[in-house]
């Protein structure tokens, strides 16, 4: 490892590290291995190696260091040859974290690179040492929050040299997931100047990535581009949610004939793009360029309802723009982090949407890396705050959160079958279960509520109070806490029992039994009502069978009235709303989920798409109905955690899923829902084992429901009681569930939906803010 001489430091020009050198004959096969401590872009003879972007990724730098693999035979030349490697700051050194305390440097202060080049069979052709010379490049200043500023008229020239820095290769690690790599761009589908004569462009799509664009005039004439996900109330380019993020390019000008630039070492969460051209320039052409680990779609659902459908693109959008990398919460404020409660809640919705195996894996062995001695996992991962966490004391141990460390295992099991993951992370997930244990050293646990303090939680983050005046009520932390304590040790005992652990598992199933006897005992009055009487308590109680059967009706009709009481709307936030749809239909109030799923006031899912939102948003009311801006200190556009009822669509609308006792799409689940308001639907989803399709259309009351059982893979359908002359094929089917062979299928069968309760509307004017 080989740092540039040149280099000044943070927030100054990037470097570059070059090495000539003379091949006598290029054979074919020869391969460049290479990695940095920052970001690189490689060259080999003026020609870019490779079409990866922001390598070599965002892993925990002081224990793992991604290295990637090229073949660059093409590239190479009999007779004399040279290598560029250009460095700028990343994740590595520029600005993380927010506020008053911004991280930099936060794994070192040295940019520096590794590379050896081998020939076909392994010989070593060049490698990096101190004998690389190094030089400034055209990028004058580069960051992730802060964006990248580049001079074209400097031309990179040597002038100075290298030199080995202390590096244990132990660390280097094969690159362990899909690669960020561009996807198709996007034109600007509306274009304007605004009243200082800037140019703004809509290209139509919030999403991560960075402008392209091409330009000609003066040498020293700039091109200034700033990023925004909405315009405000008048139509005017708004960027206040950014908060301290930069997030800009400025371009000088050669005034070398067409000019084309994209920025090399960051990426901004944008629709629209405002340009301010200073000097003699004419801008020729611009288009947005998405980024993503995840570049293709795997899963599609379409029904009757554009909302609906929109909502889903929505969702495949939001995903594209937060897996970069890393599986972060936005990708536009000086955030950014892999928050682990977002991404604990959307791994099911994740695994369908795209190929995430690698990803994930790659993500939970960072978190393992992240977690403490006592085993509290940090809120983030990568966790910049575990490497200077002078101002940001305690930023780990929330439940709902640090249940990532066994979620996400979970969700790339059941749809990948991997029990290699399993294996690998369960004692991290059992240090885990026994931290939320020693938080209040028994089954019950009350979180201290300061940030910073120990077990500290989140709660139902965001969950919805209602009207200021007179407020709903909201999930305590200690419920939510002693909940997720049950749902960790059940779950964590199950993967135990799995991997062949039976001491693990007989001891976490028992404190499991031991949470549960003290929710009740603690939480659920005599008459069945839970203590904080809210949509989340009720949600996740009933979907994780907390409740004594003796007490679940009357538990069924609280429920209810927290909905009622809510106008029939959301009351949940991101650890309530994945649980409230499913919780609701498994009482049986398939007509009140639709209802609640379908409305469109706020808080809704359907009210953000009305509002014109093209990925999903991190609060209900980020946009008030008059277009005014919720408080713009914490308001990202882009955010996937809401968007975990996509995995509800699929799995309950389309109605198939995963087998848990036969992962990974062996056995595949058909089990559709029936919401008449959304025919017809349609889903696919292309699973490791094939692809399942799954449709369904309502006629009156008769139902056609359409199915594809991949190949080498079998179905097990399973139908409601409320469906009636069920035939599978065209045969009578004596029982409800039947097995399905590989191939289409056509089940019919007769539905009658039940008569919506009407909502009775207050007679008196009282309503409040």
């Amino acid at each position: 490892m080989v740092r540039p001489l040149a280099d000044k430091g943070v927030g100054t020009p990037g470097s570059f590290l070059r090495k000539s050198f003379d091949l006598k004959t290029v054979s074919g096969g020869e391969t460049l291995r290479i990695s940095a401590l920052g970001l690189y872009v490689c060259f080999i003879n003026g020609q870019r190696v490779g079409q990866d972007v922001l390598t070599p990724g965002w892993t925990a730098y002081d224990k793992r260091l991604s290295f990637q693999a090229y073949d660059v035979s093409g590239l190479l030349r009999a007779g004399e040859n040279a290598i560029d490697i250009w460095l700028g700051d990343g994740w590595y050194r520029s600005k993380l974290m927010w506020g008053k305390h911004p991280i930099t440097n936060t794994w070192g202060d040295q940019i520096a690179a590794i590379a050896e080049l081998r020939d076909g069979a392994g010989a070593l052709l060049v490698g990096t040492d101190d004998s690389w010379t190094s030089g400034d490049i055209p990028v004058r200043e580069n960051g992730i929050y802060f964006g990248e500023h580049f001079d074209a008229r400097i031309v990179p020239k040597v002038t100075t040299g290298s030199a080995a820095i202390a590096f244990d290769t132990a660390r280097l690690i094969a690159h362990e997931t899909t690669p960020v790599r561009e996807m198709a761009a996007l034109p600007a589908v509306k274009s304007w100047a605004d009243a200082e004569g800037r140019m703004v462009h809509d290209f139509g799509q919030n999403a991560g990535g960075y402008v392209r664009f091409s330009v000609r005039g003066a040498a020293g004439a700039t091109v200034r581009v700033e990023h925004a996900e909405i315009l405000d109330k008048d139509g005017v380019f708004y960027n206040g949610n950014l908060r301290t993020a930069e997030c800009e390019l400025v371009y000088t000008l050669s005034g070398d004939g067409v000019e084309t630039y994209q920025p090399h070492f960051t990426f901004q969460g944008f629709r629209y793009a405002r340009v301010t051209l200073s000097g003699a320039v004419d801008m020729l052409a611009i288009e947005a360029v998405p980024i993503s680990s995840v570049t293709e779609a795997t899963a599609s659902f379409s029904s009757g309802n554009p909302l609906v459908d929109r909502l889903f693109l929505n969702t495949l959008w939001s995903q594209r723009s937060n897996f970069i990398d890393v599986p972060t919460d936005c990708p536009q404020r000086d955030e950014r982090l892999g928050w682990t409660g977002d991404a604990q809640v959307f791994a099911g919705t994740a695994a369908y949407l795209g190929d995430v195996q690698g990803f994930f894996r790659k993500w939970v062995r960072d978190l393992m890396v992240d977690q403490r001695a006592d085993g509290a996992i940090p809120h983030v991962c990568p966790d910049p705050t575990r490497m200077q966490p002078e101002h940001y004391p305690g930023f780990f141990g929330s439940t709902g959160w640090g249940d990532a460390i066994y979620q996400v295992p979970w969700q790339v099991y059941l749809h990948y079958g991997d029990t290699a993951l399993l294996e690998e992370a369960l004692p991290a997930m059992i240090r885990w279960v026994d931290f939320v244990w020693s938080i209040s050293d028994g089954p019950v646990v009350s979180p201290p509520r300061e940030w910073g303090g120990r077990g500290f939680s989140f709660g139902d983050w965001l969950q919805p109070k209602g009207p200021s005046a007179k407020p709903l009520p909201t999930i305590g932390d200690d419920a939510a806490a002693t909940i997720y304590l049950y749902i960790a040790a059940k779950q964590v005992a199950e993967i135990a029992g799995l991997v062949g652990d039976e001491a693990s598992q007989d001891r976490l199933s028992r404190m499991a039994d031991a949470v549960k006897a003290a929710f009740a005992s603690e939480f659920i009055t005599a008459s069945g009502r839970l203590a904080y009487d809210d949509q989340t308590s009720y949600a996740l109680a009933i979907l994780h069978d907390l409740i004594p059967a003796e007490k679940l009706d009357a538990a069924k009709g609280y429920f209810r009235n927290t909905i009622d009481r809510a106008d029939r709307r959301i009351g949940t936030g991101f650890i309530g709303t994945p649980a409230l749809l499913p919780a609701l239909i498994k009482v049986g109030e398939w007509d009140l989920a639709a209802e609640v799923f379908l409305q469109e006031g706020v808080p809704g899912w359907l009210y953000q798409v009305k509002m014109g939102a093209t990925t999903i948003w991190e609060r209900w009311d980020a946009i008030q109905e008059d277009g005014s801006i919720y408080n713009p200190q914490m308001n990202s556009y882009n955010h996937y955690a809401y968007g975990a009822v996509c995995q509800w669509l699929l799995e309950g609308v389309a109605g198939f899923r995963p087998d848990a006792a036969d992962p990974g799409f062996k056995t595949v689940v058909f089990e559709p829902l029936i919401l008449p308001e959304l025919s017809p639907v349609k889903a696919h989803h292309d699973s490791p084992a094939g692809t399942i399709r799954a449709a369904w259309t309502i006629e009156g009351e008769a139902i056609r429901y359409e199915i594809a059982v991949p190949e080498g893979s079998r179905g097990v359908l399973r139908l409601a009681e409320a469906y009636r002359d069920a035939r599978l094929d065209g045969v009578p089917l004596s029982g409800r569930e039947a097995e399905l062979a590989p191939g289409p299928h056509v089940i019919t069968f007769s539905y009658t939906a039940p008569q919506r309760r009407e909502r009775r509307s207050s007679l008196v004017n009282a309503n409040t803010p």
